[in-house]
């Protein structure tokens, strides 16, 4: 008998219903990631591709990273939704279905992308972006439930999805767009994929655990596939502050370090897990993009003008703060690197006073409300020049529409 591969492993679980909770979940991860697309309608890149022939709906696979907004699985590390819901409205649309089938396939991205990028490694995260070699998995699988397609096509398009993956950190280096690249990139493998499945095209099964599958390219010990009780879009994360989520339990820290103190007037010293600094050391970022990957610039944010705006990553902001910056220091603290990934903490000292922060406002154990990532959403709108009857009509929809296809065309009016 021929030993049942991960993937059609991963395929039955995907089978499961969605439940109605768990449906009203997506809706605000719908909302949220409507939000980051809209926030960066005005951007350099929503720019560039306006002159490209893309689709502007298929932009909103670009834009919905652009301003580190959007939303996080932490121990798996990567962000789904401009991975997922792109591809699932696009899907929607031409397939006419309800958008309780829409929700209920966008789950079961979710599901699919985040339990594969939970098998990586760290050897896998050093060198691999997980949004991109794990968010094509997710793409296909919600594709494949928006057109109810078979099991063994599930499988052809997963094994597809993941022939194709990849998503190198060399960008992290560069003042580049590539990490908008991935995700757009990992979006349309996986609905290519799907759409292929559906057309017969086959697909290998041992995509992950084979001899020359994913794991043997990129991890040296991928962890096992778990199947937990409860959809796992309940512990993606909500990100409040527009910067890399690596800095945010620092950002959190110093905030309430500075409520106690009244301000952070002096020398601070940010502890936090080896990740972080790796991803987020930059004592002088020349541009928005490394501003948001700068734990010293995010530090020297609060300590200026306390909750940080997306104004506060802007080129004004930058150049203000090069001295603020200069009195943050970074060190790594082995219990904190201890807890992550499970754990995103840091622990912020000024004027020998110290708060430590186990978990940023976002994750399961600290929530945001569903007033506060509606107020986000709003914001990130205003941000992007949409107007408040604009910014209603978009809260509306997305938690409370049953038609994918308006906001198929809600999405061609803002981007064309």
């Amino acid at each position: 008998m021929t030993q049942e591969s991960l993937t059609e492993k991963l395929a039955k679980h995907l089978t499961l219903r969605v439940d109605v909770a768990t449906r009203a979940r997506a809706r605000l991860h719908l909302l949220d990631w409507l939000g980051c697309v809209a926030g960066a309608r005005e951007s350099k890149v929503a720019a560039l591709l306006a002159k490209s022939h893309i689709c502007p709906v298929e932009t909103s696979s670009w834009l919905g990273n652009v301003l580190e907004m959007d939303d996080i699985h932490r121990t798996s590390i990567l962000h789904p939704g401009p991975v997922i819901w792109q591809p699932v409205i696009d899907a929607a649309e031409d397939a006419g279905v309800s958008m309780d089938k829409a929700l209920d396939s966008a789950v079961r991205g979710y599901e699919a992308m985040v339990a594969i990028g939970s098998t990586f490694d760290a050897h896998h995260y050093a060198h691999y972006h997980p949004t991109a070699t794990a968010g094509a998995f997710g793409a296909a699988a919600a594709v494949v439930s928006i057109h109810s397609l078979k099991p063994n096509q599930l499988l052809d398009a997963l094994g597809n999805a993941g022939s194709t993956t990849g998503g190198l950190w060399q960008m992290r280096h560069e003042a580049v767009m590539t990490k908008q690249f991935h995700t757009a990139t990992a979006a349309q493998n996986g609905y290519f994929a799907a759409f292929m499945a559906r057309s017969g095209i086959t697909g290998p099964r041992m995509i992950l655990e084979g001899p020359q599958g994913l794991y043997a390219a990129t991890c040296r010990s991928p962890k096992p596939m778990e199947y937990p009780k409860r959809w796992r879009i309940w512990d993606v994360s909500f990100k409040p502050w527009g910067a890399c989520r690596h800095a945010h339990p620092a950002i959190d820290a110093a905030l309430e370090l500075q409520a106690l103190l009244g301000k952070l007037d002096g020398e601070i010293l940010v502890e936090t897990y080896s990740d972080a600094i790796t991803f987020c050391d930059n004592l002088n970022p020349k541009t928005v993009h490394q501003a948001k990957f700068s734990l010293q610039h995010a530090i020297a944010v609060v300590a200026v003008s306390g909750v940080p705006t997306l104004a506060d990553f802007e080129p004004a902001m930058i150049n203000k703060l090069a001295k603020q910056r200069a009195k943050v220091t970074l060190r790594e603290c082995k219990d904190i690197s201890a807890r992550y990934p499970e754990h995103y903490g840091a622990r912020v000292t000024c004027n020998k006073q110290v708060v430590e922060m186990i978990d940023t406002l976002g994750d399961p154990e600290r929530p945001m409300s569903e007033v506060q990532v509606i107020d986000k959403a709003r914001a990130l709108m205003a941000w992007g020049g949409l107007s408040k009857k604009q910014a209603d009509k978009a809260v509306k929809l997305a938690l409370e529409g049953d038609d994918p296809a308006a906001i198929y065309k809600m999405l061609g009016k803002w981007l064309g």
